[in-house]
């Protein structure tokens, strides 16, 4: 399984709903689930980004279709970060000319 990190920043239309955003929360990790996709972490935060996700998803495919399918229903924007743990980076490195 491939890791990703999601950051989201909310539209004007996800800020004037923002009282919802704990049940889009769990629409949202109810919809990564039937994706195939486990979420590990979501978190509102303070600064340049609203909302970050840690998951992780069979290939760049389910990940992408995830995070488009969220974006699409208009409250966040997101950019998706694919993300390498110890063992993904001992393979880079070994691959090193």
């Amino acid at each position: 399984m491939a890791h990703y990190v999601l950051l989201s920043n909310f539209t004007d239309q996800g800020i004037r709903t923002i009282k919802d955003t704990q049940k889009r929360a769990e629409a949202f990790k109810a919809m990564a689930s039937k994706s195939g996709v486990k979420v590990h972490t979501l978190l509102w935060t303070l600064g340049k980004h609203d909302v970050v996700v840690v998951a992780e998803a069979e290939d760049d495919i389910a990940a992408t279709a995830l995070s488009l399918s969220m974006a699409s229903m208009g409250n966040i924007r997101t950019e998706t970060l694919r993300a390498f743990d110890t063992a993904d980076m001992a393979k880079i490195l070994a691959k090193m000319a």
